[in-house]
């Protein structure tokens, strides 16, 4: 796909604004139902364009195609038509609100720009989909660290219902393209995503009556209590979490970039050495994609720094994962692409405290060992912004209506009026 031009942009919308029309009068049943079966069609390895995804994706983004065949098995199992359907019913009343019948009036603005940021395909077709489900048509700015699943997707609705296919259009431009930034920044509703220096330079030009929704930099972190700290269940709790670490090479907001053990130095050394046996056989299932030179650097400086404290390190052949014992609890960079920091802490209430600076960015923390403590921990995690509490294993397999960044899906894309 060639770069477009300012004008292709605003011409892209024009188109997006006259099918959107045509969607609105539409009921919402049949929109949702075309949605359903696209991500029924996702979700089925042996459809052409899950196909082409696994084909295609490993090329351009670097990771190994074992690892994309996994990740997208595991983030794309629970995202059924029926969960789509569920979600449109809990958050905006369902078809009957958005067709304007009942005392809940919903819908979608006239039209929403998605400009995406990341790596992993599945956020970037739930953020194509989620406006869609208020019937509003989507024109989307790709990530360049992904330029293919946009693309797929926009294919997708096109082969389903070629009336929701033309709801929807890719435009690629250069990240300092002010002029193809400030037409795609004339939708009604603009999703930015992206770190928090990029989020906020969007937000700067996006005013009222125009919606915002900003998707800032998140982070996700493991902790493994008392009942995780030894025998089969620390082999067994590190062998999952050994998955979330591995798939998608640590790259997503759900990836943990830390474990944290409720115990002493030699916990941390258990937890350590049944991390590293983990990740090594993790490797050989799942080998780690390509790392960038600035990537594969940062973490040869940790692995450094850490023996030269002293501290326990593990480290796969040719660095391909790595396991460090930090000694305290205290934050430390994060060089990704599975390297992992184990940091000891006391008790639960210590657990909070060392979570607690982490805590704006904080989107999914798991949990195992703490029995009867869980609910009371999740809800102190829940407390410091971690929108997601789920067992080690089921990181990458969010439900389709997580609420991330702890509001809903579709509720942030959507315009209510009380009928009264």
């Amino acid at each position: 796909m060639t770069a477009a031009t300012p004008r292709a942009v605003a011409e892209a919308l024009a188109r997006l604004r006259e099918a959107g029309a045509a969607l609105r009068r539409r009921p919402a049943r049949e929109t949702l139902d075309a949605l359903a079966r696209v991500l029924e069609l996702w979700r089925d390895p042996a459809s052409e364009p899950r196909r082409a995804l696994e084909k295609e994706l490993p090329d351009a983004t670097g990771f190994h195609p074992a690892t994309v065949r996994e990740g997208l098995a595991r983030a794309l199992a629970p995202w059924s038509g029926e969960a789509l359907r569920a979600l449109v019913e809990r958050e905006v009343g369902g078809p009957d609100a958005l067709d304007g019948r009942g005392p809940l009036l919903a819908g979608g603005f006239e039209t929403t720009a998605l400009l995406l940021a990341g790596v992993l395909p599945a956020p970037t077709l739930l953020a194509m989909l989620a406006p869609l489900a208020l019937r509003s048509p989507v024109l989307v700015k790709p990530s360049q660290h992904d330029p293919v699943t946009a693309r797929l997707v926009a294919g997708s609705l096109a082969e389903v219902d070629p009336g929701l296919g033309r709801c929807a259009a890719v435009v690629r431009f250069a990240g300092g393209d002010e002029a193809c930034a400030a037409a795609l920044l004339e939708a009604d509703c603009v999703v930015a995503t992206g770190s928090d220096e990029t989020v906020a330079a969007v937000a700067a030009r996006v005013r009222p009556p125009r919606r915002l929704v900003a998707c800032g930099h998140r982070l996700s972190l493991a902790a493994f209590g008392p009942g995780a700290l030894g025998g089969g269940a620390l082999d067994d709790a590190a062998r999952r979490l050994a998955l979330d670490t591995a798939l998608w090479d640590q790259l997503g907001c759900l990836s943990p970039l830390a474990l944290y053990g409720v115990g002493d130095a030699a916990a941390s050394e258990r937890v350590g050495e049944a991390l590293a046996r983990a990740l090594a056989d993790a490797e050989g299932r799942w080998p780690r994609g390509r790392i960038p030179p600035e990537a594969a650097a940062l973490a040869s400086r940790e692995r450094s720094l850490a023996e030269m404290r002293g501290a326990r390190v593990w480290q796969g052949d040719g660095a391909r994962w790595s396991v460090v014992c930090a000694g305290d609890a205290r934050p430390r960079p994060a060089p990704l692409y599975r390297f992992l920091h184990v940091h000891p802490v006391a008790h639960a209430a210590a657990l909070v405290e060392a979570i607690r600076p982490h805590g704006p960015h904080l989107a999914c923390v798991a949990l195992e060992g703490f029995g009867r403590e869980t609910r009371a921990l999740a809800r102190a995690l829940g407390g410091l912004g971690a929108s997601r509490i789920c067992w080690p294993g089921e990181m990458q397999s969010p439900p389709l209506a997580w609420r991330r960044d702890n509001r809903g899906v579709l509720e942030p894309l959507a315009r209510f009026s009380d009928l009264e």
